[in-house]
């Protein structure tokens, strides 16, 4: 991205990224950064147990009742690459639906998601096939399946802004999230246990657009658009504008 400061365009200068972390972003890097490298340096055995206790393993939840399973495990990750990825992608592609959401969404977006991606892998893991059966007793971490949602959410918001696939290949928004919601349907269509918790993504893509969908049709939204066209419209007929041509007022932009 390009900018000029001062209003003068011969000085220009290049940004990367959103910008500077928004609170929520902030917070929640800060806790999985701190998770990681809490349970990092326990001794193997230790890190094993814990990640059994607070990763989300099926079996355990019907078992031994682990119930906020399906919470801590978006706080755990497996190692360096898997933290980076999903911290990069919640900073690059959060910040700004925070801004534009508010705190108070966005963070309720993020649990969403989030957990029910956990759960739709737990009700896959009970369906009566073999691949399923070993995500019973199979330890799911990370915070992929919310970070499939922030990308949906990012898509469908910014559906044309340019994503470049390996910092080369440019590709809208919209296009690079249906390529990795295929990838996570092929994926766990076609599972032979690599170990990438592809129902997981999946489930939190489908969260998301559920979750946003809903959202543009909810009762309360309709309210404040009828309003706001109200309040415009009565604001032309006060200072007498008039609308040439055929009107875009009726062409909602989500």
């Amino acid at each position: 991205m390009r900018r000029y400061p001062s209003g003068n365009p011969r000085y220009s200068s290049f940004s990367f990224g959103p910008g500077p972390l928004t609170p929520a972003i902030k917070t929640l890097i800060s806790i999985n950064v701190g998770a990681f490298l809490l349970v990092w340096l326990m001794p193997q055995g230790l890190r094993h147990a814990t990640q059994e206790f607070l990763g989300l393993l099926p079996s355990a939840i019907f078992d031994g009742f682990r119930i906020w399973q399906p919470v801590t495990y978006m706080f755990l990750h497996g190692g360096i690459g898997h933290i980076l990825f999903n911290m990069l992608a919640l900073w690059m592609f959060g910040t700004e639906l925070e801004r534009m959401w508010g705190t108070k969404f966005f963070v309720r977006y993020y649990f969403i998601t989030g957990i029910v991606a956990g759960l739709t892998t737990i009700a896959v893991s009970l369906l009566p096939f073999e691949p399923t059966a070993r995500m019973f007793y199979s330890v799911t971490i990370g915070a992929s399946g919310a970070i499939y949602g922030v990308l949906l959410a990012y898509g469908l918001t910014f559906p044309n802004r340019p994503i470049y696939i390996y910092f080369v290949f440019p590709i809208p928004a919209k296009y690079f999230v249906m390529i990795m919601g295929v990838i996570a349907l092929l994926s766990a269509a076609g599972d032979t246990g690599t170990g990438i918790a592809h129902i997981t993504h999946l489930g939190g893509l489908v969260a998301g657009y559920v979750m946003l969908r809903g959202r543009q049709l909810s009762p309360a939204n309709e309210v404040r658009y009828r309003y706001l066209r109200w309040k415009m419209d009565r604001a032309r007929k006060r200072f007498g504008v008039h609308t040439g041509g055929k009107s875009d007022w009726d062409k909602r932009i989500h």
